[in-house]
């Protein structure tokens, strides 16, 4: 299966919008692809407004991350990875979503299914 970060960073993006609160999202600058402005990156991050006012063109596609946003009153355009964003939340209240390394990518080993017996695994609760 594909990656579910893209669809809940669309989701989450969504609902942050949708509750007046300012999108906002946490992105590893040192990875490759990661096109933002280095002056704006602190310890290998940055952190960049998504608010529907504060940007243009915003794409949140499934492999990358496009838009156009001002730094200090210039026009820039920024494009990074998915997998580079290492968090989305609302500015006002930190309610979001913080992803590991690997989400998404490898999923946790299915559970053996219960041995069948034959008999019935209700049981009758009073």
């Amino acid at each position: 299966m594909t990656s579910s970060r893209p669809y809940l960073i669309r989701a989450l993006y969504e609902w942050i919008v949708d509750n007046d609160q300012t999108p906002h999202l946490l992105v590893d600058a040192q990875q490759e692809g990661v096109h933002v402005p280095s002056r704006h990156v602190q310890d290998g991050k940055i952190i960049l407004n998504v608010a529907p006012e504060a940007v243009r063109d915003l794409l949140l596609g499934n492999d990358s991350i496009d838009f156009n946003a001002r730094f200090n009153g210039q026009p820039t355009d920024l494009s990074f990875p998915i997998s580079a964003v290492l968090a989305i939340y609302a500015k006002e209240n930190g309610q979001g979503m913080v992803f590991s390394d690997d989400e998404g990518d490898t999923p946790p080993e299915a559970p053996e299914p219960p041995e069948n017996t034959g008999k019935p695994a209700l049981k009758l609760v009073e």
